[in-house]
């Protein structure tokens, strides 16, 4: 197994080279004995699951880790120690020689200044420009990372751009002090899956141009296939293993590397189709949704305009079948789930358990309310989607008292039990499991409390609203799992909303390509994702496909 960096000639000098690192909060080792190199124009990956130590070390060689004890060595080039220099010194390096692109650039941007200024700033402490070089810089900038129409996105704000136009901001926010090492931390993970492969090509493009090195912080695996030219992956704050992406990856020789490459999505499904004729348990045809929007001027006083988010949807979903919904934000991917889940207004047909929403479908008339309990939802991230106030048998058993009002306080409890157990969450396994609350719970087990919620009044219908996407590789893997066993025990129908393809190869029986509210593509998986026949379907399948299986 090799864990040790790359020794370098003098004449071959390490851009970065890491010694003994080890960082610490109070009593807490986060990270132990981390040493590895990158080298002028190389592209390092640190792999690792959330908790692993991975942010922290990066964080750690710029000394933004906060009230953390942080010992070893990080020394630029041969000739400065970073851990060693003042914080006077390292306002020199940070943004400087070394630039940093954060996770989630809406938070990462200032909100009440534009995109164009905040450049501007940079090239100003950075470079010393005056004001009108900054502003020409900035827009030069945005250009040189493809955002369109570059002069005028300079005077928008950051809520006015897309995700993957924020992303491409800080990218040249972050090289406007032309930096010699990127630090580039999850950059891609709020992104659909062609906005990734996008960026990631111009990180390519510009270190190729530029010369930079990057330093890429990731936990997607085919990320790192794609992009690195060498791989060090992280468990618990220590560095396991290291070396060239196709010798890691082709042969691990760490049994955690090992798990985390065989925590691709697995196909554990019921193939064997419903008998003929059976009636479906959601069936759509002509579907539309519609939201107003303001009219300029004095016809807005007295009219509303209109934008459609879904145009003449057709679907239908068959018991014990997985129905897979994949397309880029703003598709109307998720649109289509509210509409079916009767949160939205719709015209068209739409029948759930062969009964149509009572239009407008928000209302909660006794005849909505049994549907409701036929259509359930997971949401995305659990953290938000889980009340922090209150406990999880109130969480679980809050269906019950909705739907079942007339239970007995032990029965419901006694339902609450089972379906947590039901869902690998078990008294034995949590003391006091009853009375604790989300945050005492890790993000797999709390995405297991949401699908007890929705099991616990017994539907036909999940509809998963990306149920993995904020979760690691490995817990990923677990609570696939964990949905097709269900599947199988219960019979359930799932509508599966995406915009991961290897999540819909390992859980669909058919998928549905949406693209600008339209189904664009329909069909069984292996017809649809095996042989795309819409230009759009062939970008997202080549995007999700790592370039070594593309070569191939």
């Amino acid at each position: 197994m090799n864990t040790s960096p790359p020794s370098s000639s003098s004449s071959h000098l390490p851009l970065l080279q890491v010694q003994d690192l080890h960082v610490r909060f109070g009593a807490k080792a986060v990270v132990r004995s981390v040493s590895f190199s990158i080298a002028p124009g190389e592209k390092l990956a640190l792999v690792g699951e959330s908790g692993s130590g991975k942010t922290i070390t990066a964080l750690s060689l710029l000394r933004l880790a906060g009230d953390a004890a942080i010992t070893g060595q990080a020394v630029l080039r041969g000739q400065r120690d970073l851990l060693a220099l003042s914080e006077r010194e390292m306002r020199g390096v940070r943004g400087g020689e070394i630039a940093m692109v954060f996770q989630e650039p809406m938070t990462a941007l200032n909100p009440l200044m534009t995109i164009g200024a905040q450049i501007a700033e940079v090239l100003q402490l950075k470079r010393g420009l005056t004001g009108a070089q900054c502003a020409q810089a900035a827009v030069g900038l945005l250009a040189q990372t493809g955002i369109p129409e570059p002069a005028r996105r300079a005077n928008s704000f950051p809520h006015q751009l897309s995700g993957g136009q924020r992303q491409r901001a800080m990218i040249a926010m972050a090289l406007a002090s032309e930096p010699q090492l990127l630090l580039a931390d999850e950059p891609t993970t709020a992104l659909d899956v062609t906005l990734r492969g996008q960026i990631l090509d111009l990180l390519s493009e510009l270190q190729r141009k530029s010369g930079m090195a990057v330093l890429l912080i990731t936990h997607d695996l085919n990320l790192v296939r794609r992009f690195a030219d060498r791989v060090a992956v992280m468990e618990q704050g220590v560095l396991v293993e290291q070396g060239p992406v196709a010798e890691v990856f082709g042969a691990p020789q760490h049994a955690y590397t090992r798990r985390l490459i065989a925590s691709q999505p697995r196909r554990d499904v019921v193939e064997t189709p419903p008998p003929a004729g059976a009636a479906p348990v959601v069936k759509a045809r002509d579907l539309r949704v519609v939201y107003p929007t303001p009219l300029p001027g004095l016809r807005g006083w007295f009219k509303k305009g209109e934008f459609v988010a879904v145009h003449g949807a057709t679907l239908q979903l068959l018991p014990g079948q997985t129905l897979g919904v994949v397309g880029e934000s703003g598709s109307g991917k998720s649109t289509l789930a509210q509409a079916i889940l009767g949160l939205l207004p719709c015209s068209g047909l739409l029948e759930v358990g062969g009964q149509a929403w009572q239009q407008p479908a928000t209302r909660n008339t006794p005849a909505n309310q049994r549907l409701r309990r036929q259509v359930q939802v997971v949401f995305q991230d659990p953290f938000s989607s889980l009340s922090p106030r209150l406990t999880v048998e109130e969480i679980v058993g809050e269906g019950l008292r909705v739907h079942e009002p007339a239970l007995a306080t032990a029965d419901r409890r006694a339902r609450v039990e089972a379906v947590l157990a039901e869902v690998g969450l078990a008294e034995a396994q949590y003391p006091r499991l009853l009375e604790r609350y989300p945050h005492e719970f890790s993000g797999g087990q709390r995405q297991r409390l949401a699908i007890a919620r929705a099991l616990i009044v017994q539907p036909q219908v999940l509809v998963l609203d990306e149920p993995t996407s904020a979760l690691d590789v490995t817990i990923q893997q677990q609570v696939l799992g964990l949905l097709q066993r269900l599947q199988k025990e219960k019979g359930l129908s799932y509508l599966l909303i995406t915009h991961d393809v290897d999540v819909i190869r390992a859980m669909a029986h058919g998928v549905l390509v949406m693209k600008d509210g339209e189904v664009l593509e329909s069909g069984s998986v292996s017809d649809v994702l095996d042989a795309p026949q819409h230009p759009y379907t062939q970008r997202l399948v080549a995007a999700a496909t790592p370039l070594d299986e593309n070569a191939a």
